[in-house]
């Protein structure tokens, strides 16, 4: 039986070489296939659709784009790696001298031998990515280069799936899907978020709501708020961004503007009672879509789980972070990871004790009959529950108080729920 993790990869492995942009067919192509495993819900923007600030902009699509020399060998050639070419780069096809072709070239000196991802969405340019060392062996002389890509009026495509729980309060877990082939940085984040949801579906009787929206970076989820923001500020109570999830580093946490939300709180609370080692990030260090969902008047509680924090691992934004450095194991473990704070919002409520004062514990079987200095029966813990358990703060609170992690707080909730000496406030 194949593994999870092992289905993942697989999943990165035929996304992997797809050209994704904010716009285009590359973006439909990724969602169609996340659609195989997942029912999302695809829609279409068009361009020049007013988004807040924002205007959606001309579509992109690209068939083709190399460098020739004068010898007509391709020096240069988008087949090989799409991110030789910078995104959005407009249609070009002419002859130009090595010096005019410079002023179009990027590359990275102090990593000579990856190619950099570069984007210029909302300014007409074109150009290409090429690592330094392929660079430096470009001679003098003439080159045809030849840009066949389109930008034209078309649309912004974007997805969600609403898992309908219980409760009609949601989490929102939001992901993008505009990167072209970078494995970490983009498309971990999708197939974590599409493996998760599928764990949802099969789960069924959820407390909470929950939605997943994938869309293209910063433009997207502008344009997701811009249409849902109402809806989402009177029933999102936490949420996550999802990228660099894949990597074997440590787990890192980048907290909402606020920084005290119910979200920060579960996910630093997971974190200290699983990990010997995990970092936290301040909001000034932002950085990806929880910029946009933290923003002033926006203020949905969200915060960015991640492994190594995006810009702090050396292949980022580079041909370098291809698949080799993502790890099945891994990119189960995050997943894992997500199923348990979502575990600990689903069961994290106020509750309140039935009994007034201390209730009787042992004529239920909840504590020792006879009193011993030996006693190995652990009763301190439900004992702190009862006595903080008094309506005004959640379980995740108490746990805290009590340092005892709040998934081993679970069953003797349950127990004492049975027993009739707590009640649920909500």
């Amino acid at each position: 039986m194949v593994n999870i993790g092992t289905k993942m990869y697989n999943l990165m492995e035929r996304l992997f070489p797809i050209c994704r942009s904010i716009t285009g067919d590359g973006v439909r192509k990724t969602l169609n296939i996340l659609s195989e495993y997942i029912p999302i819900n695809i829609i279409e923007v068009p361009s020049g659709t007013k988004v807040f600030d924002w205007d959606i902009p001309d579509e992109w699509n690209i068939s083709d784009a190399y460098v020739e020399n004068s010898d007509g060998k391709k020096v240069i050639d988008f087949k090989d790696n799409n991110l030789h070419v910078v995104g959005y780069s407009e249609p070009f096809n002419g002859k130009i001298n090595l010096e005019e072709l410079q002023n179009h070239l990027y590359s990275l000196p102090d990593q000579p031998d990856l190619i950099p991802y570069v984007t210029s969405y909302y300014k007409r340019h074109w150009g290409f990515c090429v690592s330094e060392n392929q660079r430096k062996q470009l001679n003098k002389g003439v080159y045809y280069v030849k840009i066949d890509s389109t930008l034209d009026s078309g649309s912004l495509t974007y997805a969600d799936l609403v898992i309908k729980g219980r409760s009609q309060k949601e989490i929102l877990f939001s992901t993008y899907t505009c990167h072209p082939s970078l494995a970490n940085n983009e498309l971990s984040g999708p197939v974590v978020a599409a493996f998760l949801a599928k764990y949802l579906l099969e789960k069924k009787n959820n407390y909470y709501t929950y939605r997943f929206v994938f869309a293209p970076e910063t433009i997207g989820a502008i344009v997701y708020l811009s249409t849902h923001l109402e809806y989402l500020k009177k029933n999102v109570i936490a949420g996550y961004v999802l990228t660099c999830i894949g990597d074997s580093g440590p787990f890192s946490y980048l907290h909402s503007r606020h920084g005290d939300t119910l979200v920060d709180q579960v996910t630093k609370h997971v974190l200290n009672n699983t990990e010997k080692e995990y970092r936290l990030y301040d909001y000034l260090v932002r950085g990806s879509d929880e910029r946009q969902y933290c923003a002033p008047g926006i203020d949905l509680p969200i915060g960015s789980l991640m492994r190594t924090k995006y810009g702090e691992y050396p292949e980022y934004h580079t041909s370098g972070d291809n698949l080799d450095i993502i790890d099945p194991i891994e990119l189960e473990r995050s997943l894992c990871k997500l199923k348990l704070c979502v575990d600990v919002i689903e069961k994290n409520r106020i509750y309140k004790t039935t009994i007034l004062g201390e209730p009787m514990l042992s004529k239920r079987d909840l504590y020792p009959t006879i009193s011993t200095k030996n006693c190995t029966l652990d009763v301190k813990p439900m004992m702190n529950i009862l006595a903080y358990c008094d309506g005004k703060n959640d379980l995740l609170w108490v746990a805290d108080k009590i340092g005892k992690p709040i998934m081993k707080l679970f069953p003797i909730v349950e127990e004492l729920l049975n027993n009739g000496l707590l009640e649920t406030i909500e």
